[in-house]
C-alpha cells in the first residue's frame, strides 16, 4: 500500500484555514483524514473536543513534548499546541493523506521531520482584510487580537518557504486550487 502524503496548510491566524479545510477536506477523491490537533487553549463555544481540537491541560501536554510524543508543537499568547505524531503516521501508513492545518513555526518543525510533506500557505487578500476577520470572531481581547496582527505580519514574510501560496480572496475556490494541488500529488 502507498504511503499517505502529509500536507501543510498553513497561514496567519484569521486567513481562513478552517474555512477552506471544510470545503475540500470531505471530497472523497482527496483520501483526506483530517489531524486533529492538541492545545492547552480554552475551547471556544462553538468547538468540540476531539474534533477540531484535543483539549488538554499544560501539565498533559508538556508529558507529550518530554516523550517526544509530537510531530510538532508551538506555544503562542500563553497556549500551546501541537500534532501527535503517533497519530499522524497511523494514517499515513493506511495510505490515508493526512492534513496538518498548523500555524508557520509547526510548519517549519514538520517540514525538518518530514522532507516530502506538501506545503500550502494561504494568503490573505490583504492585511486590512485580514484584520477583518480576525475582528469579527468578537472572541478575543484586544491584546491577544493585537497579538495575532502582530504575528502575522511576520508570518506573511514567510511564504517563500512553502511550495504553493494560495490566496484566500474567495474560499470555495481556494479549496478548489488546494484541491488539484493535492491530487497532481496523488498521482
Amino acid at each position: 500500500m502507498k504511503k499517505g502524503l502529509l500536507i501543510i496548510l498553513s497561514g496567519p491566524s484569521g486567513v481562513g484555514k478552517g474555512t477552506i479545510r471544510e470545503v475540500f477536506v470531505n471530497d472523497p477523491s482527496l483520501n483526506i483524514a483530517y489531524s486533529v490537533s492538541m492545545t492547552t487553549r480554552t475551547k471556544r463555544a462553538s468547538e468540540k473536543d476531539g474534533v477540531d481540537y484535543l483539549f488538554v491541560d499544560r501539565y498533559t501536554f508538556e508529558k507529550a513534548i518530554q516523550n517526544d510524543e509530537l510531530l510538532e508543537y508551538a506555544e503562542f499568547v500563553g497556549n500551546y499546541y501541537g500534532t501527535p505524531k503517533r497519530y499522524v503516521d497511523d494514517l499515513r501508513n493506511k495510505g490515508k493523506n493526512v492534513l496538518l492545518e498548523i500555524e508557520v513555526e509547526g510548519a517549519k518543525q514538520v517540514k525538518e521531520r518530514v522532507s516530502d510533506a506538501l506545503t500550502i500557505f494561504i494568503v490573505p487578500p490583504s492585511l486590512e482584510e485580514l484584520e477583518k476577520r480576525i475582528r469579527g470572531r468578537r472572541s478575543e481581547a484586544e491584546e491577544i487580537v493585537q497579538q495575532r496582527l502582530s504575528k502575522a505580519t511576520k508570518e506573511m514574510e514567510l511564504v517563500g518557504q512553502y511550495k504553493f501560496v494560495v490566496c484566500n480572496e474567495d474560499p470555495k475556490l481556494a479549496a478548489q486550487i488546494i484541491a488539484l494541488i493535492i491530487k497532481r500529488h496523488m498521482e
